[in-house]
């Protein structure tokens, strides 16, 4: 293998590049961006960027030393064995890994509206985050929280606006994300649930059942898609990402896949999981690249994220979908801090998302990998150290 191509220049592709030649591998290598900003994190833009305290996000990388072609302002357009089809032209590669990340859902309407994916767009939303501006969000999933959170920090009059019943609910689901409804009004915002968009106007939105939300910026947190379009008519089997093994590879040899994009099968869970975080961006390169070098090895994570709105640190880890039942630990209208765990049938631990229990989130992910059966009596009281639920 003389040349491997890394399509995708944020964090999952600059780790990739890292990864490769801590696995030993001496070829050349091409690291491809569409962006024209060197790699970046991405999970900063909506809390220290819009916030104002910092304006980049560079990934701290020496690509000199790692001896990497770095090709930015280029998109892919195809992919066909041995060849990636680019704007800039056609790329021979022996080895490819796919880190082309996920694109923002836009709601229909001529009005603007400003997404939250790229350093650009972090940097032109702050701008209109001055005090006494109308700002409407569109979702209260994670983004949408804290774009709200930095909205009425920045002085301007929030509104949110979600389609299910509670912040958070395709996330954690109604009885987890129930409990954050208070935030919102504590920190000034107004929070309008069972509300869908149906067009986003100059002036505003236009909701589905007629009412109007007056606004000076609208921003759309909906969601993001893979950004694998390019990749139809290939070998590549996609579906809700590109389709990988355990092992992070393809359906076409030679060929990778980590990051938002990557739709991987896990063991653990037994199901096909693609997360859209940067732990995963973090981790997957390493096993990625070992299944390109011809080396074993197997990515089977328990997928952690986290997330900083109306000044609570929220943090979840696990696979919530393999789950029976939940127990809430702590009492949310109590000291604000507490946490949401999910239980198989027969009590061991799938997911957990905490609030202000950063102890009980490393404890819980190992819990969750270690696959132990717990005490649920001692579980409930957030006295209790998590790992002291174990049952013998």
């Amino acid at each position: 293998m003389d040349h491997v191509v890394v399509v995708g220049a944020g964090l999952a592709g600059v780790r990739s590049v890292e990864a490769l030649r801590a696995h030993g591998y001496q070829g050349r290598i091409t690291l491809m961006g569409e962006e024209r900003h060197r790699p970046y994190d991405r999970p900063p833009l909506s809390k220290a960027v819009l916030l104002g305290e910092t304006d980049s996000t560079v990934v701290d990388s020496d690509l000199d030393a790692l001896d990497v072609r770095l090709r930015l302002r280029t998109a892919a357009k195809g992919l066909r064995r041995g060849v990636l089809e680019t704007t800039e032209g056609e790329l021979e590669y022996d080895g490819l890994v796919i880190a082309t990340g996920a694109v923002p859902i836009r709601l229909r309407g001529e009005g603007r509206q400003h997404v939250l994916r790229t350093i650009d767009d972090a940097l032109e939303l702050r701008e209109r985050l001055v005090p006494g501006a109308r700002v409407a969000v569109v979702g209260a999933g994670w983004i949408g929280a804290e774009v709200a959170t930095a909205a009425a920090r920045a002085g301007c009059s929030v509104a949110v606006v979600e389609a299910g019943e509670t912040p958070l609910a395709a996330a954690v689901g109604a009885f987890a994300g129930g409990h954050t409804i208070p935030w919102y009004a504590g920190a000034g915002v107004e929070l309008r649930l069972g509300a869908k968009v149906a067009t986003v106007d100059p002036d505003g939105l236009t909701l589905m059942s007629g009412a109007r939300v007056t606004a000076d910026v609208v921003v759309s947190g909906v969601g993001v898609r893979p950004a694998v379009d390019w990749l139809k008519g290939s070998a590549v089997e996609i579906g809700d990402g590109v389709i990988v093994d355990e092992h992070l590879r393809t359906s076409l040899p030679n060929v990778v896949a980590v990051g938002d994009c990557a739709a991987w099968w896990s063991r653990r869970f037994g199901a096909r999981l693609r997360v859209e975080h940067w732990d995963t961006a973090l981790q997957a390169p390493d096993t990625a690249a070992a299944a390109l070098l011809g080396e074993p090895a197997v990515y089977d994570p328990v997928p952690y994220f986290w997330s900083e709105q109306f000044g609570h640190m929220v943090q979840f880890a696990g696979h919530r979908e393999a789950a029976e039942r939940t127990l809430l630990r702590g009492d949310p209208r109590g000291d604000g801090r507490w946490a949401v765990c999910w239980l198989t049938a027969d009590d061991r631990l799938a997911a957990i998302l905490t609030v202000d229990r950063p102890r009980d989130v490393v404890q819980g992910r190992r819990v969750v990998q270690g696959g132990q059966r717990l005490d649920p009596v001692r579980l409930a009281d957030p006295a209790v150290p998590l790992r002291d639920c174990i049952m013998a």
